[in-house]
């Protein structure tokens, strides 16, 4: 009897695959022009069910110095907002150019991205190809797999749009919808029976939950084999009142924005509103991620309503509360197993947001796994890309999901930013990788892998201050042709200072030093006495690029130091010489400590 049933529903599921595939094939898709106009809406809505692809051309994306070669298209299709209104989404198709070499189909990982910004100019599509999407680098992490990579802009993206922004179904719609366009363009070797993974952070972890819990009703058809999501806001209201009045409170007005533009009749917003609220409003809905961030930072609602009404009042009126709380995640099962991660130390979107949606899902889908990870919300971010795809590909492979359910504790969190406060930026034993060039002798002294750097960095006052901690090591070097083992220890002499900012284009600038004093402590195994540099060396630290680098280990500080004399020991002429000398190149990269599943 049951595998009876499993038949039926499997040819059920058949015939709503090829109804949806006919009905799609009503409208041809169009080549669209190759300017701003591809964005422009279509005047009257095209035939078709969701998914239809509508319009589509040829474009270039930029994911950094080391893009993987590929194609790409930016498309338009069919699909329903979070109330069922048919709309027209734009996105990117990314397809690497190598020959996919596993077994099957190539993969496709539909990559939902977090919080881009309300202005149109915001759009993904728009701004991979600018070079300038802050999320670069885990789109090209999955390229590098060799997966094809579908980025959807979400819905209100088209010129003139507004978008729907965290309304749940809506963005859960566009990414399924993206993957039955995608299965009709020419050229991009997407079939139905390619292995799907969806894959998010932050809004984008809410977009990939929510296309978990709707899949099953809403796109059957399409072989999703997993979900991963980071940074979730899983409940809404709560969410509210940890972004109100906090850095980052952008995130909340951009909320409002959002679900306002989805559910106008139970967001009255005009009602509740001050005038300047409503400009205030207007100016978000033009503005990118990071301005809005710092426009708006530390912002309570209070500020921008009538009659100075807090969270509490505005809940309380019309259909507000009952809005916020459909947004919430945890009513439906998954349709396949998840990876779940969050950062403890996150800023925005507090850890206990994932942890109680892990556990919720957990009861009735043993195969979700969580990740802790130590750092902040946009390190946590890049740094989950490596582990999100390392599990993705077991599900490409046909490896059975293993979960981590009987973890049930919520750990506390540990981030430095108070509401109202500076966002503080802590990098807590950071692993840092370091080679220093001595140019006296042409060779390279490399530090042992447990060096670390920590750094607090206070993003609102432009300051930060840290240590270096390396332990005692020993490296070999050829002196005059014969082989040497040197015994050195580097000291930190004073704390590592400078400044860090972010500007409105989410680039981070690091500009410090870093003092050491660097005593050789034994040649061939003997000591020698203190052979120490007659003042500190200095390792001027100097980076620029995007905040999006910081958890992927692309944090690099190149330049070069001085070194000094070496005295104190009776072969410190010979030290001297082997060392001490200006202008010698030195690499220090950081990257963050690893997560765990066990907390």
């Amino acid at each position: 009897m049951k595998n009876a049933q499993n038949r039926l529903t499997v040819l059920a599921a058949s015939v709503a695959a090829l109804a949806m595939s006919m009905s799609m094939s009503a409208t041809a898709a169009t080549q669209g022009p190759a300017d701003n106009s591809f964005y422009d809406a279509p005047a009257a809505m095209p035939s078709g069910n969701p998914g239809t692809l509508v319009s589509y051309r040829s474009t270039k994306v930029n994911l950094g110095a080391n893009t993987t070669a590929h194609s790409a298209w930016n498309v338009t299709y069919k699909s329903t907002d979070a109330v069922d209104v048919e709309n027209i989404v734009s996105g990117t198709v990314i397809v690497p150019s190598a020959a996919w070499s596993g077994t099957g189909p190539r993969p496709v990982v539909v990559y939902a991205v977090g919080t881009h910004g309300l202005g149109n100019q915001c759009a993904p599509s728009r701004q991979m190809a600018a070079g300038t999407d802050y999320e670069a680098n885990n789109i090209n992490a999955a390229l590098a797999k060799g997966y094809a990579v579908l980025v959807s802009d979400y819905e209100g993206y088209l010129n003139g749009g507004l978008p729907t922004y965290l309304a749940g179904r809506s963005q859960a719609h566009a990414v399924l919808d993206m993957v039955r366009a995608a299965q009709q363009l020419n050229g991009a070797g997407i079939t139905t029976a390619s292995k799907v993974g969806v894959w998010g952070f932050s809004q984008g972890g809410q977009t990939s939950a929510w296309a978990a819990e709707v899949q099953k009703s809403y796109a059957p058809e399409l072989n999703i084999v997993g979900f991963a999501a980071g940074g979730i806001p899983a409940d809404f209201i709560k969410a509210a009142y940890f972004l109100d009045g906090s850095f980052g409170a952008a995130f909340l007005a951009s909320g409002v924005s959002g679900l306002k533009t989805q559910y106008p009749d139970q967001l009255p917003v005009d009602l509740i509103a001050s005038d300047s609220g409503l400009a205030a409003l207007e100016k978000l809905q033009g503005q990118c991620v990071f301005e809005a961030l710092l426009d708006l930072q530390n912002k309570s609602l209070s500020a921008f309503t009538k009659n100075n009404f807090g969270l509490d009042q505005i809940l309380k009126v019309g259909g507000v509360k009952q809005t916020m709380l459909d947004q919430n995640l945890g009513t439906t099962t998954p349709a396949a197993p998840m990876y779940l991660f969050h950062g403890q130390a996150d800023e925005f979107i507090d850890i206990s947001q994932t942890t109680t949606l892990k556990n919720t899902y957990c009861a009735s889908n043993k195969q979700v796994k969580f990740d802790l990870y130590p750092s902040e919300h946009i390190v946590t971010m890049t740094q989950g890309a490596g582990p999100a795809l390392a599990w993705m590909a077991d599900r490409f492979n046909g490896v059975a999901a293993q979960g981590n359910c009987s973890v049930t504790t919520v750990p506390a969190s540990t981030s430095a930013t108070t509401k109202g406060g500076d966002l503080i930026v802590n990098l807590d034993k950071w692993k840092l990788d370091a080679k220093i060039h001595l140019k006296t002798l042409n060779q390279d002294v490399i530090l042992p892998d447990t060096s670390t750097l920590s750094v607090v960095s206070n993003i609102s006052k432009n300051s930060m201050t840290g240590s270096m901690n390396v332990p005692d090591f020993k490296s070999r070097v050829s002196i005059i042709g014969i082989n040497a083992q040197v015994g050195i220890r580097v000291t930190p002499v004073d704390k590592v200072t400078g400044q860090t900012s972010l500007d409105a284009a989410g680039q981070l600038t690091i500009t410090g030093t870093a003092k050491t004093d660097i005593t050789v402590t034994t040649v061939w195994g003997v000591p020698f006495g203190e052979c120490k540099t007659v003042t500190p060396v200095i390792f001027p630290l100097s980076y620029k690029g995007s905040v999006g680098d910081l958890g992927a280990g692309k944090v690099t500080f190149t330049g070069t130091a001085d070194f000094p004399q070496i005295k104190g020991c009776f072969i410190s002429g010979i030290i001297s010489a082997m060392m001490s000398t200006k202008g010698n190149p030195f690499t220090f990269t950081i990257a963050p400590p690893a997560p765990k599943s066990t907390y």
